[in-house]
């Protein structure tokens, strides 16, 4: 039998553009964020206590995000209506790790026909026919997908991670430089591996100033300031 099968925007590639209603009014993608980073997560369902947490966490970091030129937008299947009065019931009732009071403000889409959910690869039948799965997208402000992540239906994102990521992926932008393992801001970066025999040899036996060669193919420097 064959199996109905949606394709998702892969890393490198043009997001789908795409007009939604959400409960900041209606939206236009990626016109509306020109210029802008872009973390775009699905969620499963409205009044979900794991989607709770997500969106509380989201909303209390979005300061944060903003700072970065980065924009937050939440989708679920879910109608408007749902979501507003999720979220009210958020702002008014949950406490969660501190966080009260939390007001969700970034756009929540609201994707009946799942239109968008399918465009994104949102859909998987294998996980549920009727909910979209834990998608991230990470795009950047030339609306290029930077990165994906898929949690399953059960657990909750790491934000901290999702925010990580972003500030690396700005870092190897700003300055040609690639970001080791467990990265964060301050620790050393990597120096683009050399594209010759000459070039290898060169970094070997004589060294830049600030760097750390570790051998022809691993050289570490000292973090850039973020812009430099």
């Amino acid at each position: 039998m064959e199996q109905n099968t949606q394709r998702f925007p892969l890393i490198g590639e043009k997001a789908p553009s795409f007009e939604a209603e959400t409960t900041q009014g209606k939206i236009s993608f990626p016109n509306d964020y020109k210029g802008k980073w872009v973390v775009f997560f699905s969620h499963p369902a409205d009044f979900t206590p794991v989607c709770t947490t997500e969106f509380m966490t989201f909303a209390s970091m979005m300061p944060e995000f903003e700072k970065l030129n980065c924009k937050l937008l939440g989708l679920s299947i879910d109608s408007t209506y749902s979501h507003i009065a999720w979220l009210r019931t958020i702002k008014e009732k949950i406490e969660y790790k501190g966080m009260k009071n939390v007001e969700v403000t970034f756009p929540v889409i609201s994707d009946l026909t799942m239109d968008v959910s399918r465009a994104f690869g949102m859909l998987q039948p294998s996980a549920s026919s009727t909910q979209a799965v834990r998608a991230v997208f990470m795009i950047d402000p030339s609306a290029v997908v930077r990165a994906i992540l898929y949690y399953p239906l059960s657990n909750g994102r790491n934000v901290d991670e999702v925010m990580r990521l972003l500030v690396a992926m700005q870092m190897s932008d700003s300055n040609k430089v690639a970001t080791p393992a467990n990265w964060r801001p301050g620790d050393d970066v990597i120096v683009p591996p050399a594209g010759s025999c000459g070039t290898a040899k060169e970094r070997v036996e004589k060294p830049e100033k600030d760097t750390k060669v570790l051998d022809w193919f691993m050289v570490m420097k000292k973090c850039p300031k973020q812009g430099d």
